[in-house]
């Protein structure tokens, strides 16, 4: 689920990414009709390509960054004012240790950590 600040937050860096692509087309266009030659409309062309690519590098850069936000908030409220979890505990480590992360290598052993679901998927229950 995500959180109301961080879809006002996509949303706005989504339209700062439409408003980007729009800027690169209307600079594309006039370049376009200052080029005298084949060589110029096509670097005009492939600079918009680079803008709007850009653009769209910076918008998926803006949702992670929020999404890192919301879950960092999200974590902060669990975690006590000396450090201590509020109920929560997690299976296998130990209180001062970090989770790995899923996937990655533990740097320990050097073995790669299970990816999830770490026992396949349950039972359809007879659905199909």
């Amino acid at each position: 689920m995500h959180s109301v600040k961080e879809k006002v937050s996509n949303a706005a860096a989504a339209g700062k990414e439409h408003v980007d692509i729009l800027k690169a087309k209307a600079e594309e266009k006039a370049e376009k009709a200052v080029a005298r030659t084949r060589e110029e409309k096509r670097i005009a062309e492939e600079v918009r390509k680079a803008k709007e690519a850009e653009a769209k590098m910076e918008l998926h850069q803006a949702k992670a960054r929020h999404a890192a936000e919301t879950l960092q908030s999200k974590q902060s409220h669990l975690i006590g004012p000396h450090g201590h979890h509020h109920g929560t505990h997690t299976v296998g480590v130990h209180q001062g240790q970090q989770n790995p992360v899923v996937g990655s290598t533990i740097p320990t052993t050097g073995t790669v950590a299970p990816t999830y679901p770490l026992g396949g998927y349950p039972p359809s229950h007879g659905h199909i």
